[in-house]
This record gives C-alpha cells, structure tokens and sequence, in this order.
C-alpha cells in the first residue's frame, strides 16, 4: 500500500463554484428569486449581511474566469445552473435569457478544452416553489424538477457529459430544517425526516429521466462526507462513531447506491416518531435508481465520543474565523463529536485531515463499489493581497497537495476516481461565512462591503496547480 500513485490518463483535474456564491445578476434577464435571495436579507443569517447579489459577477465576466481556467490547464469544471434562470417560478415557461446564459458557458468552456461538469441543484430553490407548496416538503417537487432538469438535459445532451444531481443533500436538509442556518430556516426533526425522503426521491427520479433518455454521460448525487472516527477503543467511543456513521453518512450514500436506509437509523427514528412518511412504491423507486457514481465533497473528519443521554446537543458553529469558537456538538445518548488531538485545524476549526480522504475514498469503494467522482475539497483561509497584487498561500498549497497525494494513494489502491475538482475556482460568497473565507486560485477584490474593482489576480496555488495538472499529478511540489 506504499507504491507511487499514478493518476489515469484521462483523470479529470478540475474546479468547482455555485451559481449563488459566483454569479451575481441576481434579478437580471428574467431569474426569479430563489429562497436564497430572500434568506440572506433575514438579520444575523449571513456574516455582517453579505449577500450574493453581486456575488463575483461570474455572469458577466465567465468569459475571463474561463480564460484564466485554459490558462492554467483545467481539464473540468463544476458549476451549477441557478433553477430560478430557467423557470423564474420553478415550473412554466423557460426563461429562454437564462437558458442561453448556460447555453455560452458551457460552449465557451468546451471551445477552451474543458469538461463541464453540471449541478443541477445547489441551494438555490425557487421562493416560488417554497411559498406555494414548501419545497421540499412536498412530493409537488417531484414532477418540477424532474421537468427543470428534463430542459437541461434536453439542451446540453451531448455536450455535457458529467452531471450532479443533487449538492450536498445532508448538508441543505439538516441546515434548514433542524439547525434553522439555512432556508427555510426551521428546527423541526420530524420535518427534516419528511423533506429529506422526498429529495431522495427526487434524486431517483431525476437520474432514472437521465437513463431513460438515454444520455451520454454520468449522472451521480454530490454527497459531503465527513468520515467519522472513534476517540480511542473504548467500545462506547467506538459505537458512538458507528452512530455517527450511520447518521451521518450511511442515511445519504446508502439510499444513493442500494436504495435502502440503514437498519438501525430506522429504528430510531421510528421509536422516536420521526421517520419519514414512505409510501407504496417509494422503495422500489429508490432501489430502481442507479448513480454512475457517487460524488464526494470532503473537507473534513470528525472525532467522536460516547454521549450521554443528558449529554451535549447542537453546538455553536464557527462562521466567524475565529479559530476555537465553535461548540462541542452531538446526539444526546448517541455521540458527541470532539477535537481531534492528532490533527489541525483551519481558522473556522474545521479538521486539516488528508489522510482522512484517503480513508473516505477507500470506504465508500469498498462499501458501494462506485466511481467517485471528488467534486469539492479545498481550504477556506484569509489571503492577503501584497503591492504587487500577489497571494502567497503556501498554506492552500500544502492542504491541496496533501489531500492529491492521498487520493493518489487511494488510487494505488484500487479506488476508481474520476477526477478531483478543488473549492473553489475564484473566490466567491461563503454562504453564511461572507467574502473573508477565500477559497479560491484566483483572488477576486471584493470583500464583507461588496464594493471591491472584482479584478482577478492569480495566487501562489493557481500556478502550483497549474504545475500538477500539467505533469498529470506527478509533480506535486
């Protein structure tokens, strides 16, 4: 297990962006709102009130973001298609403006040599759909996005032969619905339950459309997954990080591949009165759908401990980049996640673990015997910018080569990896945590007053990348 990685010929090294957090333009040429317009003008929601409004303008300026992509080299790149361009209130009529946005990305991309690989969702709901039925509490949404995605995949068949049904489901499910920090903005465990059933069957369903129309190209949900260890061998450490496991993890990925939820998940949540509401023919749908591969976006591990019934619940998050102020969090008499005493951690104390994608890659390999496609990994730092316009940050390149030459090692191993896209491309809007959480090659001057030039200046780490791609992750120094 120590033989020199070799990543394949035709490994996809790419990047990644989110049509809120880059493109601006938020209410030009026919988009509708979507609930993510509305949710940052809530009070507290976002760091000191940034929005994406502006964003990093992307719409208007893809053109020089995708001349600094060929530039460098990139082989793929992620992005997402804002639902609310397409059908301004979710279903209708196409908005045929937004439509022919995407219809000139994706040319301009395949024009300079790079693979575009198409979110169908991430985040942006349309307000339309939220207030007219909720969302995601409402099997309405079935046929909608179905519909949605049923114009993409009409529009792009054939030149876009990498899609990502859903970003991050756990992640949108358990902000909104139990821990209130994202849209809708509630705390309601059964309601997360129910909404989170009917994405899963929004995800079978959109991935069946994609077979039955018989597209060329792959089609996978995008999950962030966070692998989870025990604090030591004390047995109730270690069945406090198969709770978590299953929880966390096993909830998503196991319904993705197998279309079945875990047996002791289940358990719970029906003894608690929460399980989702499943209906005839549910099941079968959910095993009838079957991904080309699952995408994994991976920043982090968590450290887990045994938690006592009176034990800690929903910690405090750190969306303030003040290195140790988030909480201590968990599932009274299930597992608490604690700090790790054997890695780092960033300024927002999120665990610096490259081993740990290694250990990701390995277990779902083993577990669900899928490509993987890596769709997100990278640092959120503060940079810096000098006189001469230069960002030196060493500390991003470290992360990323630790973290590639992990997913090398895993591909030693057998893992079949498709390819690696960092977060982010540019710089852009960190959800919740503003403009001062940089995560991107290229520095954009925008910052927390969204009155910044947004010229593009390139970092340290584009042409440190710029560099691994060329030698096809060969050379990682």
């Amino acid at each position: 297990m120590t033989e020199k990685s070799v990543f394949p010929k035709d490994f996809l090294w790419g990047s990644a962006s989110a049509a809120y957090q880059v493109e601006g333009a938020w209410a030009e040429d026919g988009k509708g709102p979507s609930v993510w317009d509305e949710f940052v003008r809530i009070p507290g929601k976002t760091f000191k009130a940034t929005n994406g409004d502006l964003a990093v303008d992307h719409y208007h300026r893809y053109k020089e973001d995708i001349a600094l992509m060929k530039e460098q080299g990139l082989k793929a790149y992620r992005f997402s298609v804002a639902w609310t361009r397409i059908f301004p209130e979710g279903r209708g009529k196409v908005n045929r403006a937004g439509l022919d946005f995407y219809i000139r990305l994706v040319d301009e991309l395949i024009e300079n040599g790079i693979e575009p690989v198409l979110t169908l969702y991430h985040w942006d709901l349309p307000k339309a759909l939220q207030e007219e039925y909720g969302g995601w509490e409402s099997r309405k949404i079935i046929d909608d996005f179905v519909n949605y995605a049923t114009v993409l995949f009409e529009t792009f068949k054939g030149k876009v032969h990498y899609w990502v049904s859903l970003n991050e489901q756990n992640v949108f499910i358990q902000l909104g619905y139990m821990l209130a920090a994202h849209p809708p903005g509630v705390t309601d465990e059964k309601r997360m339950y129910e909404a989170n059933h009917i994405a899963n069957l929004v995800n079978a369903s959109v991935i069946n459309k994609f077979h039955e129309m018989k597209m060329p190209g792959q089609i996978g949900p995008s999950f962030a997954y966070t692998p989870n260890y025990a604090f030591d061998s004390d047995p109730q450490n270690v069945l406090a990080a198969e709770n978590a496991e299953d929880l966390m993890a096993h909830l998503w990925m196991d319904i993705y591949a197998w279309g079945e939820y875990p047996i002791a998940v289940m358990d719970l949540l029906e003894k608690r009165g929460v399980a989702p509401t499943i209906e005839e023919g549910d099941m079968a749908l959910l095993r009838s759908a079957k991904p080309d591969f699952m995408g994994m976006n991976y920043y982090q591990t968590a450290t887990n401990k045994f938690n006592p019934i009176d034990g800690v619940g929903q910690g405090k998050m750190n969306t303030t980049g003040k290195k140790g102020s988030s909480e201590e969090s968990g599932i009274p008499g299930l597992y608490k996640k604690v700090q790790n005493p054997y890695v780092d951690r960033t300024n927002w104390d999120w665990e610096i673990d490259p081993m740990g994608i290694h250990i990701a890659l390995r277990r779902i390999t083993s577990r669900y015997r899928l490509p993987i496609l890596i769709t997100e990994n990278g640092l959120g730092e503060y940079d810096k910018i000098t006189s001469e316009n230069e960002i030196h940050d060493e500390y991003r390149i470290k992360y990323l080569k630790d973290h590639v030459a992990a997913v090398g090692d895993a591909i030693a191993e057998g893992c079949n990896v498709l390819g690696y896209c960092t977060w982010s491309y540019t710089d852009l809007l960190s959800w919740l945590n503003g403009y001062q959480k940089r995560y991107g090659f290229v520095y954009v001057d925008q910052d927390e007053t969204q009155e910044g030039s947004l010229k593009r200046y390139k970092k340290d780490s584009y042409y440190w990348y710029q560099r691994v791609i060329a030698s096809n992750g060969a050379d990682l120094d």
